[in-house]
């Protein structure tokens, strides 16, 4: 199993593709640039990579300080990286609030039905009637021309700065839990104070995802870094496994969103 070991198997894919990348740039000098990645994706790049290679170097960049969704430049370590080099730009509409109400996934919806792939796509921000999103720079101009209505609303999108960027620094509230396992179910009920049937309920329903997909099997066993959400319930994460109770429980740390 090798390097395998550490990761699920549905994980297998995507290590391959980056040892795939950090194999290229290793024997062509040249760097790579991925697209849009999720937290654990880029979990997955630094450990795999890491910050104390001697060859090549990983950085990561969304648009923002505290933006989510980055793309990753794996490049030679003498490579100079900035910025531009992520090609990144936002896009900004506005929209009356008074009249209409858009959300997240009102725009993420209309951004996939221009059958555009979701690693294309950053993160999305509605606030005070305007929605902002980074894109991937080479998608920018179809985009523009396409994505003409969010939600039976007319908007229109225009190029702003990445400086422009509405940012909000994410603050999660650790909490210390004792727990039977690392079941899904079980690390719920702890996170969320839910009863059994309550947990069983939300993942009938398909209201939970993990490491932003859906998963409905309660019995699906986390791991350390794993990112939570439940609907209408927010967000949260397995921080550490901190060892065992004397009665052969699990000791962990988890932190939910505020």
């Amino acid at each position: 199993m090798g390097i395998y070991q550490h990761f699920r198997k549905e994980e297998h894919p995507f290590i391959d593709q980056v040892l795939s990348w950090k194999d290229v740039v290793e024997k062509s000098y040249q760097f790579k640039l991925t697209d849009f990645l999720d937290p654990r994706e880029q979990q997955i790049i630094e450990s795999l990579i890491g910050t104390t290679n001697d060859d090549i170097q990983v950085k990561f960049y969304g648009g923002g300080k505290f933006t989510e969704r980055n793309r990753a430049v794996i490049a030679p370590y003498y490579e100079m990286i900035n910025d531009a080099t992520f090609q990144l730009t936002l896009l900004e509409a506005s929209f009356n609030e008074k009249f209409i109400s858009i959300t997240h996934p009102d725009v993420m919806g209309a951004f996939l039905s221009l059958g555009i792939d979701r690693s294309k796509l950053g993160d999305i921000l509605v606030r005070e009637g305007k929605l902002q999103i980074v894109v991937a720079s080479e998608i920018v101009q179809y985009v523009i021309a396409n994505l003409t209505t969010i939600k039976n609303a007319n908007i229109s999108l225009s190029e702003k700065t990445l400086s422009d960027l509405y940012e909000k620094e994410l603050h999660w509230l650790e909490n210390d839990k004792v727990v039977s396992s690392l079941r899904l179910d079980v690390v719920l009920s702890a996170i969320y104070n839910m009863s059994r049937k309550d947990t069983a309920n939300v993942l009938k329903k398909k209201q939970v995802k993990v490491n932003f997909k859906l998963v409905d099997d309660g019995t699906f066993e986390l791991i350390e870094g794993d990112l939570i959400s439940v609907r209408r319930k927010g967000r949260s994460k397995l921080v550490t496994i901190n060892g065992e109770t004397r009665k052969g429980k699990l000791r962990i740390t988890t932190a939910i969103l505020k």
